[in-house]
């Protein structure tokens, strides 16, 4: 398949935005909860819902209907998607309870679940080889950083001007409508199948026994659910902290979501010096030692060492998914992509309550959390070096280079 035809770049911005507009939504829920809790007087376990709700919509479309962007298309896929985003950021201009607010974003969730795997599956047709794909896997989670960033600074900016946080999706709506007015003239690659076989949502189920989809998509959940525990409970266990580093305790997040964003840039150039299995290897080694030391040594140590981490957190994510959704077709590309982010969703919405739940049990303090979050990160740095040493998908990844890119 030869993409010379379309316009690559202004399909690769649109992908770009699309992914730092849901990250503005999904990651300023930490900074919304505290405001719907005041607002509708919830308790934690019912505000959590913001976060647990469009996650599991998230998982569940993506594990469904994520074959719509082989079955369809990805220019009718992402449409489709954005335009039911557009609707539920719309809607919250109209209504004023928890429970119409929490339907919305079941809504975004499904909706950015079906856009999400047309353009992770989009990213297939624009990239020359799998090491292109993983390159541009990176750029594209480097956006969904900025996303993080600006997302959170928004709501606290209307906040502070004496406006709603629902602002913040209405703004997302507006954006939406010009991706979507885009996405419509945007002329797009074209995806060669190979077989005429029709897709359909048990091609996505059996994707399930395979060893690919499974390996990758489970060291995904294990990088997810530890990464979640910074985002979600690290604000909470540096809450009562006044120790020597106080400013490092009151912008941890910040420090942590910047971080995370600048490594993503920076994982193109260290792509072109070593090798993926090499550059997660030390990465996820990384992530171990920093959850090991601030969980050993006190919160003087942790206050540093847990922000640091979003700098090594952040090409793992991308590269995974990447090497994952490469070792198959590319008419299979929005199956996988759905099959992952099924796992994706799952983590970021089951961890962080297991690790609530966990430390309620152990007496209530955020730290027995991070115990748990712990284990997560070693058992995923564990998976990196038996990767690094069988290198398993190897020969998949140069049999699909050949195949796809040749």
């Amino acid at each position: 398949m030869n993409p010379n035809n379309a316009n690559l770049t202004t399909i690769r911005w649109l992908t770009y935005l699309m992914f730092m507009m849901f990250a503005m939504t999904t990651d300023a829920v930490g900074v919304i909860i505290p405001e719907i809790i005041k607002e509708f007087d919830l308790s934690m376990t019912a505000a959590g819902a913001f976060h647990y709700g469009p996650m599991a919509a998230i998982a569940i479309s993506g594990i469904l209907l994520g074959f719509l962007a082989d079955r369809l298309g990805r220019k009718t896929t992402i449409i489709i998607g954005l335009s039911i985003f557009t609707v539920a950021c719309g809607l919250f201009a109209v209504g004023n309870s928890f429970s119409f607010f929490l339907f919305l974003l079941l809504l975004s969730g499904l909706a950015i679940g079906i856009f999400k795997t047309g353009a992770l599956a989009l990213v297939g047709d624009i990239s020359e080889s799998t090491q292109s794909h993983t390159k541009t896997m990176n750029l594209v989670e480097g956006f969904f950083g900025i996303g993080a960033i600006i997302g959170p600074f928004v709501v606290t900016y209307f906040l502070s001007q004496g406006f709603s946080w629902k602002y913040l999706y209405i703004s997302a709506g507006v954006i939406c409508i010009l991706l979507c007015i885009t996405a419509a003239l945007v002329h797009y690659p074209q995806t060669v199948k190979k077989s005429a076989e029709p897709i359909k949502l048990k091609h996505t189920l059996t994707m399930l026994k395979n060893p690919f989809a499974l390996g990758f998509s489970f060291v995904i959940a294990l990088y997810v659910a530890a990464e979640a525990a910074i985002y979600v409970w690290m604000p909470t266990l540096l809450a009562n902290y006044d120790g020597s580093f106080t400013f490092l305790a009151t912008w941890s997040l910040t420090i942590f979501f910047v971080l995370r964003a600048l490594g993503r840039f920076l994982a193109i150039w260290l792509l072109n010096l070593i090798a993926w299995e090499l550059a997660m290897l030390i990465l996820s080694s990384a992530i171990c030692i920093c959850y090991i030391a601030s969980m050993t040594l006190g919160l003087d140590v942790a206050v540093v060492l847990l922000p640091l981490s979003g700098l090594f957190m952040s090409m793992i994510y991308p590269t995974l998914n990447s090497k994952g959704i490469s070792c198959f077709d590319k008419k299979q590309h929005g199956a996988i992509a759905g099959v992952i982010l099924f796992f994706t969703a799952a983590a970021a919405s089951f961890g962080p309550m297991l690790m609530g739940v966990f430390s309620d049990l152990m007496g209530g303090h955020a730290k027995y959390g991070f115990y748990l979050a712990t284990v997560f990160a070693t058992l995923l740095a564990v998976a990196m070096w038996y990767n690094w040493l069988k290198r398993p998908a190897s020969q998949q990844l140069i049999n699909q280079n050949q195949m796809d890119y040749s």
